[in-house]
């Protein structure tokens, strides 16, 4: 049972969500934050998103488009070449064509497999590391630190953070990717789950992945208890028409967001 809300540390917590086949997997959303806290003691499985690896040379792949269009949206915002480090990094795609640009580059995955899968296809250097746990030395900073879809299935926001301030320099930028909860299709999926019409596909062992999961109120918040300004919050579809519809009425149920790390 989640007593505290793992951002704002309030007790004001509401049942929000029902999750998996028996409906015994519980999201509480934070009266005060807004942070969807799932129930840690009902286990996770992150197993789930291992990916079959597909290499960033292939430019058709759905996966490198997408990855391509976070690149050209974070080097508008940085266009100075400089170090990068993607966690979570997946294929590499992002570090691809950031290296094409001249950054220099580097990733950092849970996987030794799939780490040695990008060293061996693309040269690119991928540190084998929990991020919550890794320790970098003086040397080891950046001007960005990318994190497509990882923050979500972190279980410390703020430890995330922190470690992302450590690892950027002063004024450097995080571009981070994760769901939205306030979004239209979050709220027809509750709808959904909440009367068991979306769980029947789950075996009753399924565990979600997702340990916390934000609106934009719980970001803010935890910029501002890190150390953070954000530069830019935007909604987000892969799909384009959707995606420009998405630019004017921020609805949809993926978050893209620059922050920075203030000086001092």
């Amino acid at each position: 049972m989640v007593s505290n809300c793992r951002l704002c540390d309030a007790q004001d917590l509401v049942l929000v969500m029902t999750d998996g086949r028996n409906r015994d997997l519980n999201y509480f959303r934070c009266g005060n934050c807004g942070l969807w806290n799932y129930d840690l003691d009902s286990g996770l499985n992150q197993e789930q998103y291992t990916e079959v690896y597909v290499s960033p040379t292939e430019s058709d792949s759905k996966r490198n488009r997408n990855q391509r269009k976070s690149w050209a949206i974070l080097k508008k915002r940085v266009p100075s070449p400089g170090r990068i480090l993607d966690i979570g990094c997946g294929n590499g795609g992002l570090l691809y064509e950031a290296r094409k640009d001249g950054w220099q580059v580097k990733g950092m995955e849970l996987s030794a497999s799939a780490a040695r899968a990008i060293e061996q296809d693309t040269g690119i250097e991928v540190i084998v590391s929990d991020f919550l746990t890794y320790q970098p030395d003086e040397s080891d900073v950046y001007d960005v630190v990318v994190l497509r879809h990882v923050l979500e299935h972190l279980p410390d926001p703020i430890l995330a953070m922190e470690r992302i301030g450590a690892l950027l320099k002063p004024g450097g930028v995080t571009l981070m990717e994760f769901p939205n909860t306030r979004s239209v299709s979050y709220a027809w999926k509750r709808f959904l789950k909440n009367r068991g019409w979306k769980n029947k596909k789950f075996s009753a062992d399924w565990r979600p992945g997702h340990c916390n999961e934000f609106c934009r109120e719980a970001y803010d918040l935890l910029l501002q208890k890190t150390g953070f300004e954000l530069l830019e919050w935007r909604t987000y579809s892969n799909r384009p028409v959707e995606d420009m519809l998405l630019h004017v009425f921020p609805v949809g149920n993926k978050a893209r967001v620059l922050a920075r790390k203030k000086p001092g």
